[in-house]
């Protein structure tokens, strides 16, 4: 046997020196989920960089031959416990004044060790070879790439410095502001007042959604006049370096700081040195509320939680506002289709095998591990290691920085911390790419998108299938015609209509005691405050009831109108329902509708299914090329135009968005505009694109053999050709970008009956059971948290980043996505 060292030295060819361009990974496995702090260490191959655990080193090993191997071994200090806790001051972690992390201090030890016999050898060691020493140090100088990609703090709207600040000027109209007694200017608004900065003028804020707060005067009075800067009065202190002082600049649309503002205060006699804080700030507002009721009760703070651990019970670690992510994913992963394709019947180390050189970047070992000649699809790294139980072990003694006011640590485990998976996931997503929060709807959705995309050609392996149903829509046209268009789609989005609410009685008299209240200059505590309630079957009717539309009628060759109906001409194996709770204020600014959904445990949406055409009924002629014609001579309303321009918009783009939505209003062209920022002829002139409809209709036969020859059917691959342009390659890129074209029906307005929209759809009864709840906390889906609990073993679990627990009285009413799995008959 050969001595360690001449060992090592006959497999120094195996050894790389890393270049400044090479990706280190040292803080996890590429497979699993172990780190250095884990029981077998880390491993990182002295030849690709790349890291594993003790249980995945071997396969490595057998996959690539490389033998030598630095190993990382992590050791925890023994730290004091006994610093107190501080109260939070900002929505932010690891920064002054937000949530203390209080992590633990770790001892690091180093070693070179040569597989397949783990032959050891101590580091540092001048007896190495200097190769072996160079490539070391270079590893552990390197800042690793997982660290990267991570942040390692996040912060809710840091202010910065205003560009008008320096600037500003103030007008001289002998105003003096007195010490008290403020008043709108414009109304009798004596609370949330603001000071513009150039002409002194005092005006009442934004109004709220549900008609508190303002009245809007301080900002149309920058509308009218461009006076950029205002502070909101009663923030104002001797501090004015602190983050008291609220100061708001209208062109940047945010809070800002004004390091003139004292000079700026003076200006109006205003003594800042003698004002004393009567007002919460924005910022104040937006803790207060993430601190409240709908903090406490999502999470269920203050409350005896008992820890669950084991497979199907690991948390997820808080990379920075990934919350979003992990609340869906623990959902999406307790579906038995995603359970039993990405886990129960598929192997890790198969995953390994049949992954590319760098398991770290392919979507296929992170998310859904491809095959290779009709072998089904493998686990993922995620799935094993959010449902083997592997992690799901009591967390050491740390302070619990998620909920510093009532602490949960009890129940926060090690959890693991998804990093690579959400690189894979959000690669090349402008916004899930960010480290921004997102909307965990519009997550769910992108989630299985990649998902269907991974699986296309292969629907009965697909488990996004089993989200996905028909959708028919019924237009009864004023000639008593009538056509039916088809889609599908994977959850309902539903409108809250909150004239529907159960407690108007209550509501009413909130709503006398609040003006009572105000009158007096009295707060309302938040055992005062009265929430409408809506149930979900009204939500529902809401969505499959009658509604007037415009449309174009192939029959009287006009424009007109139609009643709408809607039924889904298919029931999933799972129901996803999407609660419309965010609408839009003044300027466009997204709010969120304080209400509750009154959802049971059981719903029956049998009698949503469509009937399809009906005896007697007469279709709608079918659409004729002047009718296209005549469609795409509708003008944009200038004024929608004008409204999504002043946002920001390109000119062109919003033209269009109004013509492709028949100029039904901003909302509805600012949605179809941001659905289609990246077409491919969203820069295409409009009277281009008349010109060019004919020529597009056009399809080269030849071409069309070409994709049929592929294996895609023919009419799929004219519509694929269509979209674009005729080019060969393009139209497979499309085909596979758009697994569901085959199933989804032009959506003009005559249509026919056919049943080819639900081929392959599940389908059954129409009677489910809740099975998980997304809620949100925060003010809009761009700030605040996701948690997230499911029903699991007869019993509900609250998921909650790291921290998972047996729930006590899990918020089914304050949702924001519901989660139904079909029961069966």
């Amino acid at each position: 046997m050969l001595d360690p060292m001449d060992l090592l030295r006959s497999n120094l060819s195996r050894v790389r020196i890393p270049e400044p361009t090479n990706r280190i990974y040292k803080q996890e496995c590429c497979v699993s989920f172990d780190s250095p702090k884990s029981e077998g260490g880390l491993f990182i191959d002295m030849s690709t960089f790349l890291a594993f655990g003790k249980d995945c080193v071997d396969w490595n090993y057998e996959k690539t031959g490389n033998p030598v191997y630095l190993h990382i071994k992590q050791t925890k200090k023994l730290v004091s416990e006994d610093r107190p806790l501080k109260k939070p001051t900002l929505l932010a972690i690891g920064v002054d004044g937000g949530f203390d992390n209080n992590e633990p201090e770790y001892e690091e030890a180093h070693s070179i060790v040569i597989l397949p016999d783990y032959v050891s050898l101590s580091f540092p060691s001048v007896e190495l070879p200097e190769k072996v020493r160079l490539a070391v140090d270079a590893i552990l100088m390197a800042e690793g790439a997982e660290r990267k990609e991570q942040l390692a703090a996040w912060t809710a709207d840091k202010k910065e410095v205003s560009a008008y600040a320096m600037s500003l000027q103030q007008i001289d109209n002998g105003v003096i502001i007195p010490r008290s007694g403020w008043k709108c200017a414009k109304c009798d608004k004596t609370e949330n007042l603001w000071l513009n900065l150039t002409d002194g003028i005092i005006l009442c804020g934004r109004r709220n959604w549900d008609g508190t707060g303002g009245n809007n005067h301080a900002f149309e009075h920058y509308k009218e006049t461009g006076y950029p800067i205002a502070v909101k009065l009663g923030t104002i202190t001797a501090d004015l370096e602190g983050a008291d002082s609220d100061v708001f600049s209208y062109p940047e649309d945010d809070s800002v700081l004004d390091p003139l503002l004292a000079q700026h205060l003076a200006f109006f006699g205003i003594d800042f040195s003698s004002l004393q804080k009567t007002e919460m700030t924005t910022a104040e507002r937006e803790l207060d509320q993430n601190t409240n009721f709908d903090w406490n009760r999502i999470q269920e703070s203050g409350q005896e939680v008992e820890p669950l651990f084991g497979p199907g019970y690991t948390g997820l670690v808080n990379l920075g506002n990934s919350c979003y992510m992990a609340s869906t994913m623990q959902v999406v992963l307790s579906t038995k289709p995603f359970f039993s394709r990405y886990y129960s019947n598929q192997s890790l180390k198969a995953a390994f095998e049949v992954a590319p050189a760098d398991p770290t970047v392919d979507l296929n070992m992170q998310l859904v591990i491809g095959f290779s000649s009709a072998i089904v699809y493998c686990r993922t790294k995620l799935a094993h290691g959010m449902l083997s139980g592997k992690y799901s072990i009591p967390a050491s003694e740390k302070i619990d920085i998620a909920n510093a006011a009532a602490p949960m640590s009890s129940s926060k485990q090690e959890s693991i911390p998804p990093r690579m998976f959400k690189a894979v996931i959000a690669a090349n997503h402008p916004e899930f790419s960010s480290m921004r929060q997102q909307d965990a709807f519009e997550f769910f959705l992108h989630l299985l998108d990649q998902v269907g995309r991974a699986n296309a050609g292969h629907p009965e392996l697909d488990p996004s299938r089993s989200f996905k149903f028909g959708i028919e829509e019924r237009l009864l046209c004023s000639s008593g015609k009538v056509a039916y268009n088809k889609r599908g789609d994977y959850l309902l989005s539903l409108n809250i209509p909150l004239h529907e609410a159960t407690n108007k009685d209550r509501l009413e008299a909130f709503n006398k005691l609040k003006a009572e209240k105000k009158e007096e200059g009295k707060e309302l505590s938040s055992d005062e405050i009265v929430r409408p309630r809506v149930p979900l079957e009204a939500c529902l009717a809401s969505f499959s009831g009658p509604e007037e539309v415009d449309f174009y009628s192939t029959a009287l060759k006009t424009k007109t109108t139609a009643i709408k109906t809607t039924g889904l001409t298919s029931f999933p194996d799972y129901l996803m329902l999407h609660m419309k709770k965010f609408v839009m204020e003044e300027g466009w600014v997204p709010k969120k509708l304080d209400v509750y959904i009154d959802v049971p445990d059981i719903i029956d949406i049998s009698h949503m299914r469509s009937k399809g055409i009906q005896p007697g009924e007469e279709l709608l002629p079918e659409a004729v090329d002047e009718v296209k014609v005549e469609s795409e001579k509708i003008l944009a309303n200038e004024e929608i135009v004008a409204q999504l321009v002043s946002m920001g918009f390109n000119y062109l783009h919003c033209q269009k968005a109004a013509i492709n939505t028949s100029n039904a209003g901003v909302e509805e062209a600012m949605n179809w505009l941001l659905s289609h920022m990246d077409d491919p002829d969203i820069d295409v002139p409009i009277s281009q694109e008349s010109e060019n409809a004919e020529a597009l209709s056009f399809v080269d036969q030849s071409k069309v053999d070409t994709l049929i020859s592929f294996g895609f059917q023919e009419d799929i691959a004219r519509k694929a050709l269509r979209a674009s342009g005729g080019d060969i390659e393009k139209a497979t890129d499309w085909i596979f970008s758009n697994p569901d074209a085959a199933s989804s029906s032009d959506m003009d307005a005559t249509s026919s009956s056919t049943p080819s929209a639900d081929a392959g759809l599940p389908d059954g009864g129409g009677r489910y059971r809740l099975m998980g709840v997304v809620s949100h906390i925060g003010t809009s889906t761009h700030c605040g948290h996701y948690v997230a609990h499911i029903l699991k073993d007869g019993r509900w679990v609250i998921f909650n980043d790291d921290k998972v627990g047996a729930s006590i009285n899990p918020p089914k009413d304050m949702g924001y996505l519901y989660f139904f799995e079909r029961l069966n008959s």
